[in-house]
């Protein structure tokens, strides 16, 4: 098993479905001969050229309204963003067009639209540039909301949200593109490739006393806190990874949570109508009798993002926040 970085699992699942659908094209800023703000499609423009690999100007609303619409007549666009703040500036057309047009027609017109790029904190660049709208998106009937936290699962989900004919949007993070994680070659997979079916959560580590549901880098997060809790403690935590936010694998943290009886949500979103209450609400309605003690959660602290380096990452989730609340039930 070979150890491949973020980013790299990212361009293999790129350029495998470049390769596999003569429709899949990559549309973004940068995305031709600069090889990418973040270097995720370094070397795709010069093995596939101009019509596959197009660069856009800096008009988010420009270019993901011509993907949305080439969507609808058979293209597959995989559309970047800087930052997935930018797409706020597309909203109109990623919430109000490609998220109503299959319903709207009857399933006659499908939008098979990807877009993806990074949607985290962390990195110093400011309040503007470090949103995590996956609750937003995921709040709208129609749109899928994919959200990785290793190399692995980047690569497989990348290359079902192409094939899905529903518009997927893809929020990776900065702070792990350049993180390394095991990921077969396809000549070692049963299939010959790595596919993970959009919808499905994964059990990242076994555990009795409390389940922490995550998704993103806070499944980093999650998983030291695993670690300190049943070293110092002798807590043992079940971390379940949800992969996808929309849609949404109930089964398995209700599965966890029945086993454990005990349940931290933790996300890097701000905690007001967050992903995080949204899972709280779900286990709350669904495993109520199963519980010991009261859902918590641990998100970003509820201000606009700080931009010092020294104050954001209190800002954020990490393991030491995420000891104390568990600490707190356990």
């Amino acid at each position: 098993m070979r150890k491949i970085t973020y980013r790299e699992a990212l361009r293999e699942g790129l350029d495998e479905e470049l390769a596999h659908d003569g429709n899949v094209v990559i549309i973004g800023e940068e995305v031709a001969q600069y090889n990418g703000a973040y270097k995720v499609t370094e070397g795709l423009w010069k093995k596939w050229g101009d019509k596959r690999v197009v660069d856009a100007p800096i008009s988010e609303a420009g270019f993901i309204g011509m993907g949305i619409g080439a969507s609808m007549l058979g293209v597959r666009p995989v559309m970047e963003l800087m930052f997935f703040s930018f797409a706020y500036v597309a909203f109109d057309q990623m919430m109000n067009n490609a998220a109503t047009c299959r319903y709207m027609s009857g399933g006659l017109i499908h939008v098979p639209i990807v877009v993806r790029g990074p949607a985290n904190g962390g990195t110093n660049v400011g309040a503007t540039h470090s949103h995590c709208p996956e609750n937003i998106f995921a709040n709208m009937p129609g749109l899928k909301v994919v959200s990785p936290s290793n190399a692995y699962d980047a690569k497989g989900l990348i290359k079902s949200a192409i094939r899905d004919n529903d518009p997927v949007y893809f929020m990776e993070n900065t702070m792990l593109y350049g993180a390394s994680w095991d990921v077969p070659d396809n000549n070692e997979l049963p299939d010959g490739e790595l596919l993970i079916p959009l919808g499905s959560a994964d059990i990242k580590r076994e555990g009795n006393d409390v389940t922490f549901i995550a998704h993103n880098r806070s499944v980093i997060f999650a998983l030291e806190a695993a670690d300190k809790l049943e070293a110092e403690h002798g807590i043992h935590a079940e971390v379940v990874d949800l992969r996808s936010i929309r849609p949404l694998d109930e089964e398995t943290f209700l599965a966890s949570v029945r086993k454990t009886h005990r349940a931290v949500v933790i996300e890097e979103n701000k905690p007001f109508c967050g992903v995080a209450a949204q899972i709280a609400a779900t286990i709350q309605e669904k495993a109520f009798d199963e519980l010991d003690a009261p859902v918590l959660r641990v998100s970003s602290i509820d201000a606009p993002a700080i931009y010092s380096p020294g104050v954001e990452p209190q800002q954020l989730p990490n393991a030491r926040r995420i000891v104390e609340k568990t600490l707190t039930i356990c």
